[in-house]
């Protein structure tokens, strides 16, 4: 038998943006956007929605920092290759959508391949209002 522990640092992309900088109204619209994006790329394959909220607010001892309002993953994979055992660790992935009392957060750990975190990115940075794109990304 072998075991061991690794401690692997990865950096995490985060966008928070306000809501008049953006059409989405809801949680509900952003998913429909990163659903429709992940199921035309030719390497991404939707699993499913986590509504982190709901499960949190449901356990005896669940706490949710006062500001939230929602909060959700929407989980997936991209498949590419499996290039050592190890690597399932960090699969699948997942888009954390969160809800503030007037704006958005959206995180994601950044991926070492530059084709996935592009295309994560982008994802993502498709939610701003192109007009206000700008200032959202200062």
């Amino acid at each position: 038998m072998k075991e061991s522990t690794s401690v692997v640092t990865i950096p995490m992309f985060v966008l928070e943006f306000g809501q008049e900088e953006t059409t989405a109204r809801n949680l509900d619209d952003m998913v429909a956007h990163l659903r429709g994006e992940i199921e035309r790329h030719s390497c991404a394959r939707f699993i499913g929605i986590f509504d982190h909220y709901a499960h949190t607010r449901a356990l005896p001892d669940g706490e949710i920092a006062p500001e939230i309002e929602d909060a959700r993953n929407v989980v997936f994979c991209f498949g590419i290759a499996i290039p050592e055992p190890c690597a399932l660790a960090t699969r699948p992935r997942s888009i954390g959508l969160c809800k503030l009392a007037d704006s958005f957060v959206i995180s994601f750990l950044e991926h070492p391949m530059p084709l996935v975190n592009s295309a994560m990115e982008g994802w993502v940075r498709g939610l701003v209002n192109k007009n206000c794109a700008s200032s959202a990304m200062a």
